[in-house]
């Protein structure tokens, strides 16, 4: 029996009818049993301050010990203005500090963007590999996941309505799956 890998999941989007989130739960639906993603909540996270950390709010504590129990990070976002969203690199500042007690070393990670628009929001995607190098969050490099056009995958349950998407997601998740595994044997 192989071992399963909990993989946390963050998404940028905050909305409630995010595409981004829609697209998180799919991809947790398609993933293989190696995987168990799970969604990291990160909105309820007070702006990162290094005066408040030095007694953490109760939001810090939480996303820092289900980060830690993770073994691996999604990260599936939109793109906002070129950049990925406040939320999200909120969520990066918090879990990089306090200093030397980063949840992100080592963990395998990949960017899924995902936006209505036709670029399927590659400026986020690469924006965010840039804070990973940093972080030390190996990134898969294959397949690489821009999501444009977004808002016609889904029906109003969230459920995946194309079949080119399905295929599309699947062969990122069983990618993802195998570059997890390589990375942690």
């Amino acid at each position: 029996m192989s071992t399963v890998r909990h993989v946390a999941v963050l998404v940028g989007s905050l909305r409630k009818a995010s595409l981004n989130r829609k697209t998180a739960l799919a991809l947790a639906k398609l993933a293989p049993p190696s995987l168990k993603l799970q969604i990291v909540e990160i909105g309820d996270l007070p702006l990162y301050n290094e005066d408040i950390d030095v007694a953490p709010p109760a939001a810090y504590v939480r996303f820092r010990t289900e980060m830690k129990a993770a073994d691996a990070v999604l990260f599936v976002t939109p793109e906002y203005n070129r950049s990925v969203p406040a939320a999200l690199k909120n969520a990066i500042d918090v879990g990089s500090r306090p200093r030397g007690e980063a949840v992100w070393s080592g963990k395998p990670g990949a960017v899924v963007s995902v936006s209505p628009g036709a670029v399927g929001g590659f400026g986020a995607n690469h924006h965010l590999r840039q804070s990973l190098v940093f972080l030390n969050v190996p990134c898969m490099q294959q397949p690489e996941a821009y999501v444009g056009n977004a808002g016609d995958m889904f029906d109003a349950e969230g459920n995946l309505t194309s079949d080119r998407s399905r295929d599309f997601l699947q062969n990122f998740i069983n990618g993802y799956a195998a570059w997890v595994e390589k990375q942690l044997g």
